[in-house]
C-alpha cells in the first residue's frame, strides 16, 4: 500500500474546528470503550454513555459537514 499525501486530510487538520472535533471524538470513544468494559453500569454511567454517544455522533456529523464543504470548495474554485 503506497503512502500518498492526502491534500484534503491535510487541509482538514489545519482547520481548528475540525481538529477540535476530531480530538473530542477520540476522547468520547475512549470513555465509551472504558464504559463498555464494565459488566454493569450504574444509572449515572448509563446516562453518561447515552450522552457520549450523542455527542460523538454530533461531532462526527459536524466533521463530515466541514469535509463536505471543503471538498465542494476545492471542486468549484
Amino acid at each position: 500500500m503506497s503512502q500518498h499525501p492526502d491534500p484534503l486530510r491535510d487541509e482538514l487538520l489545519r482547520n481548528e474546528e475540525y481538529r477540535r472535533l476530531h480530538d473530542q471524538h477520540h476522547e468520547f470513544e475512549a470513555r465509551l470503550d472504558s464504559l463498555a468494559s464494565k459488566v454493569v453500569l450504574s444509572d449515572d454511567e448509563q446516562l453518561e454513555e447515552t450522552t457520549l454517544k450523542k455527542k460523538k455522533l454530533q461531532a462526527k456529523d459536524r466533521m463530515e459537514a466541514i469535509a463536505r464543504s471543503l471538498r465542494e470548495a476545492t471542486a468549484h474554485p
